[in-house]
């Protein structure tokens, strides 16, 4: 059998599980994960290897109403990235079902896909009924457009093996894009940038809002074998940063701990990691900002 290849874009509302789906599916963390909306910024591809085929997914941040510049930054990567690939795999949250983004989601791919086949994956399916699941599934099937309809779960994998497969016919005959053990294009810098702001997301909860940046200073590997990695976590505003530190650095060093422990799981080495906190007054409307935690300012 000739070997096949694709690019496979995953697009859908904020908190549908295009992240966990995503590192399930590539088999390791390469996409940071929580419940806040705006999770995912920027366009991350993962790479799954089998022994005849190799997909391409490529994340997306989820499709919302933009509030500022890095906003209107990530709804651009979105609808982007439905452009020049094999098919896209547009994700639904049964357990929320269809609403008003999701609505208008689909009339935006509605006029943006053309041929592109798009299968659709209703995630989160082990917490709803199946009547929800006949419910999304019927309101699917109006859009004429979607090629198949699937019914997942990426917390527990259900039928993510059956997605595959459907995502597999869209692959066509092409070389192998990047090596066996490659899972990513991500650079270090930029994955251990996403892993401390994942951490500040875990243990923050809704203390604070989606003003956090992190700017890598330092990434240097000592003659001993220890890489010492140095950031800076921003803020938008000075009770922010408060709320970071902590009472006595107690925050700051939960974040440093959890942290540290998911970058030495990354190099395989110890690590000294050392975080400093500082304010940048609405970085996220700030062309040099953007640029400098890893955006392009001149979509």
């Amino acid at each position: 059998m000739a070997y096949k290849s694709g690019f496979i874009t995953i697009i859908g509302s904020p908190n549908v599980g295009k992240s966990t789906l995503m590192n399930l599916m590539v088999g390791q963390k390469i996409s940071i994960v929580s419940d806040r909306a705006q999770t995912t910024r920027n366009k991350i591809l993962g790479v799954v290897s089998r022994k005849d085929y190799q997909i391409i997914f490529i994340d997306t941040p989820g499709v919302t109403a933009p509030k500022n510049r890095l906003g209107e930054y990530m709804l651009k990567v979105a609808y982007d990235a439905i452009n020049e690939v094999e098919a896209v795999l547009l994700m639904i949250d049964a357990s929320k079902g269809i609403k008003e983004k999701d609505e208008l989601l689909l009339s935006q791919l509605r006029d943006r896909v053309g041929r592109t086949p798009v299968i659709a994956a209703i995630n989160k399916t082990d917490l709803v009924s199946l009547g929800d699941i006949d419910e999304i599934t019927e309101r699917l099937q109006r859009e004429e457009w979607i090629s198949s309809i699937i019914p997942i779960s990426a917390a527990n994998g259900r039928n993510v093996d059956k997605l595959e497969k459907a995502i597999f016919e869209y692959l066509v005959e092409g070389p192998q894009y990047f090596p066996d053990d490659m899972v990513t294009d991500q650079p270090m810098w930029a994955i251990c940038s996403e892993m401390i702001r994942e951490n500040v997301l875990k243990l923050l909860r809704q203390e604070i809002p989606h003003g956090i940046g992190v700017g890598m200073d330092k990434i240097q590997l000592r003659d001993d074998g220890i890489h010492d990695v140095l950031a800076t976590i921003y803020c938008e505003r000075e009770s922010h940063k408060g709320i970071v530190i902590g009472r006595n650095g107690s925050m700051l060093k939960r974040i440093g701990t959890e942290s540290r422990h998911d970058i030495e799981w990354l190099f395989g080495t110890k690590v000294n990691l050392q975080l400093w906190v500082k304010v940048r007054p609405d970085w996220r409307n700030s062309a040099s900002a953007l640029r400098e935690f890893g955006f392009d300012p001149n979509f």
